[in-house]
């Protein structure tokens, strides 16, 4: 885990200028994506932090920051965190592996999460979902996005560099069944075609919340 662990750190510290350069502004061409932003932020806006896990530059941060969000969030790349904060000063964002998250119980509001899960290996996936749900708040929301398919991609090369990243492919029930087994309440799952300048794969959201009370078969009754 930790050679792996250290591979995708590398890759991304590599490409960490092309990449905030490519994507830093890709909302303004993702009208979809900034709608189920915008509906996002309606629900967790004045209940607390929200953080984005596998923030990068910080995009998804910022837009949200934008709409009054109170935003953190966090990276396995260390130089992606130099720059998140570079460009989003009145956000912090910290170092951290989502699955092991160095937050309180309960203490988030929300976590918005965007092609970052998609770097874990299968058997990882219920790991970090669990510790998603341990540092939500009760009734606290999350909005999950992945790449819709079957199997792994990998590169080996990005912006004419050499680099080792794996992408990890979910259906849509798939995911549905993860989230379900850490604990959320799925209260939506919607995809898109690609846009003709992203990768050629259909774009999955799921979103959510933590519910409020445990399932009556999970209580401990008398």
């Amino acid at each position: 885990m930790n050679e792996e662990k250290s591979v995708l750190e590398a890759s991304y510290d590599r490409v960490v200028k092309r990449y905030a350069d490519e994507f830093f502004d890709e909302l303004q061409r993702k009208p979809f994506d900034r709608e189920l932003l915008d509906q996002f932020a309606e629900r967790v806006r004045g209940q607390g932090k929200v953080c984005e896990i596998g923030c990068g530059p910080g995009q998804i941060a910022r837009y949200l920051k934008d709409r009054e969000v109170s935003m953190c969030g966090i990276d396995l790349s260390e130089e992606m965190v130099k720059r998140a904060n570079s460009l989003n000063p009145d956000i912090s964002f910290q170092r951290g592996d989502m699955r092991a998250l160095e937050i309180p119980d309960g203490y988030l509001a929300g976590i918005v999460c965007f092609y970052a899960i998609i770097h874990l290996r299968r058997e990882d996936v219920p790991r970090a979902l669990a510790e998603m749900h341990r540092v939500l708040k009760p009734g606290a929301s999350f909005l999950l996005s992945f790449h819709r398919g079957e199997g792994e991609l990998h590169r080996d090369q990005w912006y004419d560099l050499p680099v080792s990243i794996d992408i990890c492919l979910f259906e849509r029930e798939e995911m549905a069944v993860y989230l379900e087994a850490a604990g959320f309440e799925v209260e939506g799952i919607v995809d898109r075609e690609p846009y003709e300048f992203e990768y050629p794969t259909r774009r999955v959201y799921a979103f959510g919340r933590k519910p409020t009370s445990l399932p009556r078969g999970n209580r401990n009754e008398r």
